[in-house]
């Protein structure tokens, strides 16, 4: 079957693939258009194979919503140029979408199921992009939650942000209560809170929190409850475990200086004083000013992981349980928070770090 040159433009049309490569389809296939496009899919199966070992760190965060579920979804490619691409940015859309058409139960189903708007799968939809812009790129994770939800993308895909509210229809409907979804969002996106309550850290997770309180303090005896560090200090000069400089530069501080000892003393000193702290480990948990200090400190740190007991970004007089709680209130409704998600691009990948000289001078050898 002959084919002209309007006939690799349409190819081209279709798959959004370079002419060369349409053109070669076509060749292969005897000009047959539906082949020739199962034949640029093949091809880029085994092309998008070989560079599937190269790091896929940048890419986009999309999030779709239908007024019943919402989505968020994470698709990574190599380059900043690809991912800020229209290409790019309408699969990442079109993914969410499916997310919340589809229900996939994990990401292989997601992968497997038929793309929102389109005649093929998400993978093949994948594929397609590929084939345009030769990159390696895949879909890396998703969030699914029913309900009242409140979506937020931050410059453009950086981060994203999908948060769940138990309400009623008619409390959800009203823009006030879109507003302060949008606030809380953006609180999630900026702060990035690990729990979305004290309730919600386990007996587990508290009591590894309570042991790097504790460890961290010891290995900062400086920071230590004053009677605790006098004590130590005077161990460590009477036991003559500093140099006699560090002694001698110690005891010539004034009070206000010994505030700030640790800007006096040598680094060598200060080490001796923390494995001083440590070898005392015992003593010092059991005692009441200590225990009172790490209760503070891991209070601070509930504080500043879990969403709603952080302070609210917008009005530092209150945390965002009680910017919730107020609007509930002006409302005349309840509003909870069920469940959040949030995802930035490319966090936990580790990306390539380019040495151009070494390149280039591995290219001229």
């Amino acid at each position: 079957m002959a084919f002209t040159a309007k006939d690799v433009v349409a190819l081209r049309e279709k798959t959004g693939v370079g002419m060369m490569d349409c053109k070669k389809a076509l060749v292969e296939t005897d000009g047959d258009m539906d082949k020739a496009i199962e034949f640029l899919r093949e091809k880029g199966l085994a092309s998008a194979a070989k560079k599937a070992s190269r790091v896929a760190a940048e890419g986009s965060v999309a999030a779709y919503k239908d007024g019943k579920a919402g989505s968020l979804v994470e698709i990574n490619c190599e380059t900043d140029f690809v991912a800020n691409g229209e290409p790019f940015k309408e699969l990442a859309n079109k993914v969410a979408k499916t997310v919340v058409e589809a229900k996939p139960a994990d990401l292989d189903a997601l992968l497997k199921s038929k793309v929102s708007d389109g005649d093929n799968t998400v993978e093949e939809a994948v594929q397609e992009v590929f084939l345009a812009l030769r990159e390696n790129m895949k879909v890396r994770r998703f969030a699914r939650i029913e309900g009242h939800v409140i979506t937020y993308i931050h410059m453009g895909g950086t981060v994203g942000v999908l948060v769940g509210f138990d309400t009623d229809d008619a409390t959800a409907a009203k823009p006030e209560f879109e507003t302060m979804g949008k606030d809380v969002a953006m609180q999630i996106a900026a702060m990035s809170p690990e729990y979305l309550s004290k309730d919600d850290i386990s007996d587990e997770d508290l009591a590894n929190l309570k042991k790097i309180t504790i460890e961290s303090a010891l290995n900062k005896p400086e920071s230590l409850p004053m009677p605790i560090l006098t004590s130590l200090i005077n161990e460590v000069i009477d036991g003559k475990k500093w140099s006699e400089d560090d002694i001698n530069i110690y005891q010539g501080l004034d009070n206000k200086q010994r505030k700030n000892f640790t800007n006096f003393i040598s680094k060598e000193a200060l080490e001796i004083l923390a494995a001083t702290a440590v070898s005392h480990k015992a003593e010092i948990v059991d005692n009441k000013i200590f225990s009172g200090l790490v209760d503070g400190r891991i209070n601070k740190q509930i504080k500043e992981i879990c969403l709603l007991e952080q302070t609210f970004v917008k009005d530092d007089k209150m945390n965002v349980a009680q910017y919730i709680s107020s609007v509930a209130k002006n409302l005349g409704s309840e509003i909870k928070i069920s469940e959040y998600a949030r995802f930035a691009k490319g966090e936990g990948i580790e990306k390539k770090q380019e040495n151009f000289a070494e390149e280039i001078a591995n290219m001229v050898k």
